[in-house]
């Protein structure tokens, strides 16, 4: 009892020092909303405030009651009359169903239930949607450090977002504005710490990298426990909502809530590893602490630490060589006596994880579902057998469901050894994308960036387009390779094209080269469709993009989701980047304007469809030909002529190189043949 009435009077203490009934936030989001569009700002920003206070309140009010009550059930036997399983199983549920009602209660001053929102509007939350209206009402009210404060919380968990991009630009050209100004006011801890103890440790600065390597580990398993303890929501099944006479009975009921709410801890390692404003999560978050601070700790010279942690790291891989080796020679140094025990608190971790996946794996086993485990260092052995296999069933099902949308790395061998592939789908968050490099050599690059010169003047030798026409056919032969080993490409069209930055100020220019768009359909950003019809190019089937210089600012590729303002991926150019990608919806691009200097490119676009071939370049590629015969038949004549073999009379002279070309210009329809609109550099301003 006295256990009990201590945890009681703790729960009494926190509920005190929350004064007042919270205002649910969903309501105050949505007056806020409201008021945003009325333009009545000054209530708008006040509203919005509240709706994120009373938001911020009610997760602490949840995470310190399920906290607090998690402690006191522990010491709670069942309620009278139960059978003796019954009361060891529901006795605690009972007890702290109780706990939870009264603590928060208290703590929110009415009912919980109160508080549910939505869906769409916890997602707002979560994504920091309330900021992004906020930083409107606040520069309409002309208090413009708010302002920038909102703006940038908004974008740091949405660097995607291209309209907040620029507000950002613009609010930097702004009098007035403070560097201090751009404040996260949803800074998360451990990620602050995290990424400083890198540099740290990137830089050798060990002793700085262990304190704030430290910090952030602590804050890491902190913000864990929170996300753990915010799983214990409400039972969401969308697919019984609806449907009385398929409700699962009382113990399939609390099975499937205890699986949901498991698989939801599960996931937290996910989310805290994800950095806001990013798509995935770091892998091995926590184990990757354990081993740069084992490193750290063993450059400073603390090898008690360093060895407690590689004792700590080796819990998620036992049997991972390189810390076997370090573990032998740190007890070689502290002797072989010493005991070397993991931290109390990564055991805690790794034990509860473990506990938790042998459960939802019985349950996958046993009653169905699934389970995507979020771990790397997940044993093999803890996964049932019958699963192993399904999992491994699964795998082939989803890779030949998604053969056709999304390629996997190196799907069809590349036909050039020295080509890299830098990035694929997965790296750049999207499907049927690759980059290569050293497509081109610097030599390569400059020969067809004098080519551009060239062609402006309208003085391309054959020699010249001919190397336009070997890096395009190149580029071709790789892109076919990747994509669609085994089905031919044809060109679509070929265009070398250089883009010049504008005079003028540049500095924080956020305009576009070329707006977000798709390669073979038209892009409804607010019907989230592509329509394939006139004027798309709906035959195309594949883009790509040669790059030849990088000695300029500006001018990268983006792709965005359908929305075209959520920015997914990018990819700066530099001599010999190829970037290629299906020419569908899935693929929305643009350019960024080009704010110094001159790009030059080779844009590319390919099509299955052979009644849609390049003419142009099959002329150009006939005409190329011919100019490769006639010279090497010249070459021929002229070094006979240069051994002293003589010539009949009858025989044509061979002409000087000035006259070949001269003449060559003058023969009919020439011009056309040699000079094709596609293959002409073109300057875009």
């Amino acid at each position: 009892m006295a256990s009990r009435l201590c945890l009681c009077l703790l729960l009494a203490a926190a509920a005190a020092t929350s004064p007042g009934r919270l205002v649910p936030y969903d309501l105050l989001y949505a007056d806020g909303v409201r008021a945003y569009f009325a333009r009545d700002w000054a209530r708008a920003a006040e509203l919005l405030q509240r709706a994120l206070h009373s938001y911020a309140g009610l997760r602490a009010a949840l995470r310190a009651c399920r906290a607090a009550c998690r402690r006191e059930a522990a010491f709670l036997g069942g309620p009278p009359g139960a059978g003796p399983w019954e009361a060891a199983l529901f006795g605690p549920v009972l007890q702290r169903a109780d706990c939870l009602q009264h603590c928060l209660g208290r703590r929110l001053g009415a009912a919980p239930s109160a508080h549910r929102a939505s869906r769409t509007i916890r997602r707002d939350f979560e994504r920091r949607e309330p900021y992004n209206y906020l930083q409107v009402a606040f520069f309409q009210l002309k208090k413009l450090d708010q302002a920038v404060s909102a703006a940038h919380t908004f974008f740091v968990a949405n660097p995607q977002h291209l309209q907040m991009r620029e507000d950002i630009e613009k609010y930097r050209r702004m009098s007035g504005v403070r560097s201090d100004n751009f404040r996260d006011l949803e800074a998360t801890p451990h990620w602050e710490a995290y990424e400083a103890g890198v540099q740290h440790y990137d830089a050798d600065e060990y002793l700085q990298a262990v304190a704030r390597l430290e910090e952030s580990l602590t804050e890491a398993l902190s913000a864990l426990e929170e996300c753990r303890a915010l799983c214990e929501g409400p039972w969401e099944d969308e697919d019984n909502e609806e449907e009385e006479e398929m409700q699962p009975g009382l113990y399939e009921a609390i099975a499937a809530h205890y699986i949901q709410v498991l698989k939801c801890r599960q996931q937290c390692v996910l989310e805290i590893a994800t950095k806001p404003g990013r798509i995935s999560a770091t892998e091995d978050f926590i184990p990757s602490h354990l081993d740069l601070l084992q490193f750290a700790y063993d450059q400073v010279g603390n090898q008690a630490l360093a060895a407690e942690c590689a004792a700590s790291y080796l819990l998620f891989y036992p049997t991972d060589e390189p810390m076997l080796e370090k573990m032998n020679q740190y007890l070689t140094e502290l002797g072989e006596d010493t005991a070397i025990t993991a931290r109390e608190s990564i055991q805690h971790y790794v034990q509860r994880s473990l506990m938790e996946k042998k459960l939802i794996y019985y349950a996958v086993e046993h009653l169905g579902g699934t389970f995507n485990d979020p771990d790397l260092w997940t044993p093999d052995e803890l996964i049932p057998e019958n699963l192993k296999e399904k999992h491994r069933e699964d795998q082939e099902k989803q890779k030949q469901e998604t053969l056709d949308v999304e390629e996997r790395d190196k799907r069809g061998p590349l036909p050039f050894e020295d080509i890299a592939v830098t990035m694929d789908s997965h790296q750049m968050n999207g499907t049927q994308r690759v980059v290569f490099d050293r497509v081109l050599t610097e030599s390569e690059c400059k020969d067809l960036l004098r080519l551009t010169k060239l062609a402006q003047n309208g003085d391309v030798d054959w020699r010249d387009a001919k190397l336009l026409l070997q890096a395009s056919e190149k580029s071709r032969k790789i892109i076919e390779s990747y994509f669609t080993p085994g089905k031919k490409l044809h060109f679509s069209f070929t265009h070398l094209v250089c883009r010049t930055a504008v005079d003028g100020e540049q500095e924080g220019r956020m305009d576009l080269s070329h707006p977000v768009h798709a390669d073979n359909c038209l892009l409804d950003p607010e019907g989230q469709e592509c329509w394939k019809e006139p004027p798309a190019y709906v035959y195309r089937d594949y883009s790509g993009i040669l790059y030849l210089n990088d000695d300029f600012q500006g001018g990268g590729l983006f792709f965005t989701e359908m929305d075209t303002v959520t920015v997914t991926a990018e990819v700066h150019p530099k001599c010999g980047r190829l970037v290629a990608f299906s020419s569908g919806k899935e693929n929305p691009h643009g350019v960024w304007a080009v704010s110094r200097g001159r790009r030059c490119a080779i844009a590319l676009w390919y099509t299955h469809s052979q009644e849609h071939a390049e003419q142009e370049r099959v002329k150009a590629e006939e005409l190329i030909e011919q100019r490769a015969v006639e010279q090497d038949q010249t070459d021929r004549e002229e070094r006979q002529g240069a051994d002293g073999s003589g010539r009949s009379s009858s025989e044509t002279p061979v002409p000087s190189s000035e006259t070949r070309y001269t003449s060559r210009r003058h023969r009919p329809g020439l011009d056309r043949t040699q000079h094709p609109k596609d293959l002409r550099a073109r300057d875009e301003f």
